[in-house]
């Protein structure tokens, strides 16, 4: 079995963020910290999530925090801010139009950027779908933090859903007709038991149980990952 050097590149999710009573925390067992620990001393993890990130900002720091590390695989995972919108401006303009943080159009062009440099680099890029979110949860932690004036404006667009939803299909769409790897940890985590218990107060970052999952959907992708590492290295 080869020996691989995995960066987790993303957000929030990545990095490892709970939120519990109001208030964001940092989790000790965050995915890739658990993916290390089910691959064991012969592979290195390496966390590159940042709270709060999106695809713009991993652009800018795609060099120092992947490349320069010079890893076998780079697993990205962003999406949720990129299609999430500035509530701040909503509140206070809610008759008004408002467009997501970073148009999907860019969302995908930055995907496309990172994975064809990776590519260039030698490594392998592993697109991961955007994780699921519960949408009443995350309304409720809104208007409690905003005013209840968002609440008008989310029914006239569509609600933070039908943009998570048009993000990930795009960017599932996308990712097949480039041919690249990726794991859809959004249907595996829907099946991996009571939603309920794996998505916090906030709608938006997975429980401690929540984060066991997904580094469990993670995990289950490696052997099938280790292939395409091996053919990486024999056009190298």
């Amino acid at each position: 079995m080869i020996e691989v050097k995995i960066v987790c590149f993303g957000d929030s999710v990545t990095r490892g963020i709970t939120f519990v009573s109001g208030r964001f925390k940092i989790i000790r067992d965050n995915y890739p910290t658990l993916l290390q620990r089910f691959l064991g001393n012969q592979d290195e993890v390496v966390n590159k999530g940042v709270f709060n990130d999106n695809s713009d900002l991993l652009v800018k720091r795609l060099d120092k925090d992947v490349l320069q590390l010079h890893p076998d695989l780079v697993l990205i995972n962003v999406g949720g801010n990129d299609c999430n919108f500035r509530w701040d401006q909503v509140a206070k303009l809610p008759e008004e139009e408002h467009v997501p943080i970073v148009p999907l159009n860019r969302y995908l062009s930055n995907i496309r950027q990172m994975t064809q440099r990776i590519s260039a680099s030698g490594a392998v890029p592993v697109v991961l779908s955007l994780l699921p979110l519960d949408p009443a949860r995350y309304y409720h932690s809104l208007m409690d933090h905003y005013s209840h004036s968002i609440g008008h404006w989310i029914s006239c667009c569509g609600g933070i859903e039908h943009w998570h939803g048009m993000y990930n299909r795009s960017l599932r769409e996308m990712v097949q007709k480039l041919g690249l790897p990726t794991v859809d940890i959004r249907s595996a985590f829907k099946n991996k038991g009571n939603f309920s218990e794996l998505i916090n107060e906030d709608g938006l970052h997975p429980t401690a149980k929540g984060y066991v999952a997904l580094a469990e959907i993670v995990f289950a992708s490696i052997p099938d990952l280790r292939t395409e590492v091996s053919r990486a290295r024999a056009l190298t």
